[in-house]
């Protein structure tokens, strides 16, 4: 933000690391607004494994602490929590602070917060008032194991452009998980008719970002109050994601010798080995399963079947990063093809000219931000 409170963001893909597991996440902290770039440009210097990942952060939060940058101390410390791999006092003791210095940074800032009854427990919402006369509601929301409060300058864009703004933490997200015990479960229009039926809500804009296109596309299926949908930076069916061969071999070891599987796994987790054991770890993490396979099984079924996308009949904005490291650019025309009811479909591929062509446009988030606000403007009856 700049001295006036409004929101700024960065645009530009920058090369911090050389590899992308690592680059990625330097810059979407620096793209979100969060972090200075002389810090992930020095981070990047200082990373060449995940324990390198977690100290660094944890060091770069501790300066920014002291030096009462408490929004890049808030940042830095849920990135040092990101790549930790399962869960440990480590993992919850940095949530924590990530979450103190975030509200300390903001306690200024106008929102509401709020726990909102699910399943015997809690999801956390945060509300921000629109800015002027109201246009309508969206309700926003990540994927995997995002929190609500990486998006807060998001929601603060789009409420300062006329909408009330709804953010909430689903089954297996922030303090969702690490607070009111709720691990993950796919059936989103669950959490979504929660938040729904608390604020009383009808005729909204769902949003889900990364994964949580897949959810809120999932939710729209079933959920008749949804009236527009938008989906930035999902896979139609995340094992498809994988060249046919690795999803052929995952298949077949995960069936034929299911405990020579896990244990492999479990090794790699242990070992901090890469990606793919980041992937699983955290799918443990966030499912709450003892073992990778039962963690998997739950990965399996983020899918074209349990997707419905023939159910969904609500208008449509769906968004693509052409290099997209995580999602293949051959899944866009899959979920296109298979939106075959919806009242319209507005599907855009952002590419390296607009510096969008990233995972959920990582680089040019005000492009993406202003993209949504003139389509639901072009869709909004109220």
């Amino acid at each position: 933000m700049n001295e006036n409170n409004t929101v700024i963001f960065p645009v530009g893909y920058h090369k911090f690391h050389k590899e992308q597991v690592y680059n990625f996440h330097l810059n979407r902290w620096y793209s979100f607004g969060f972090a200075r770039f002389d810090d992930m440009q020095e981070a990047g210097k200082n990373i060449n494994s995940f324990k390198d990942w977690k100290n660094e952060m944890i060091r770069l939060a501790d300066i920014a602490a002291k030096e009462k940058r408490y929004l890049n101390a808030a940042i830095y410390y849920r990135s040092a929590e990101f790549y930790i791999l399962k869960k440990d006092s480590e993992k919850e003791n940095l949530y924590t602070k990530f979450t103190e210095f975030f509200y300390k940074a903001v306690e200024n800032e106008n929102f509401e917060r709020y726990k909102i009854p699910y399943k015997g427990s809690f999801l956390p919402a945060l509300k921000l008032s629109p800015v002027g006369p109201k246009k309508g509601t969206i309700v926003m929301h990540g994927g995997f194991d995002s929190f609500i409060e990486e998006w807060y300058f998001m929601m603060k864009y789009l409420s300062e452009h006329g909408y009330e703004i709804i953010g909430f933490e689903g089954p297996g997200q922030g303090a969702a998980l690490k607070t009111y015990g709720i691990p993950f479960d796919l059936e989103w229009e669950k959490p979504v008719g929660a938040v729904l039926d608390f604020f009383n809500l009808n005729n909204i804009t769902l949003l889900g970002l990364s994964m949580g296109g897949w959810y809120c596309l999932r939710a729209a299926a079933w959920e008749p109050r949804i009236a527009r949908v938008i989906a930035s930076g999902h896979s139609i069916d995340y094992m498809k994601s994988l060249p046919k061969i690795l999803y052929d071999m995952h298949i077949f070891f995960i069936k034929k010798f299911p405990d020579y599987t896990n244990k492999m796994i479990e090794k790699s987790i242990r070992e901090e080995k890469g990606m793919q054991a980041w992937m699983i770890g955290n799918l443990m993490y966030i499912t709450q399963k003892e073992n990778p396979i039962d963690a998997f099984d739950i990965f399996l079924q983020l899918n074209k079947e349990n997707l419905h996308s023939e159910l969904i009949k609500q208008d449509v904005l769906y968004l693509t990063g052409k290099e997209d490291h995580f999602v293949p650019f051959k899944m866009h025309k899959l979920q296109v093809e298979a939106l075959t009811n919806a009242n319209s479909l507005t599907d855009i591929v952002f590419t390296k000219e607009t510096h969008a062509q990233n995972h959920c446009q990582i680089g040019n988030i005000k492009l993406s931000l202003d993209t949504m606000l003139n389509w639901i403007d072009s869709k909004s009856t109220t």
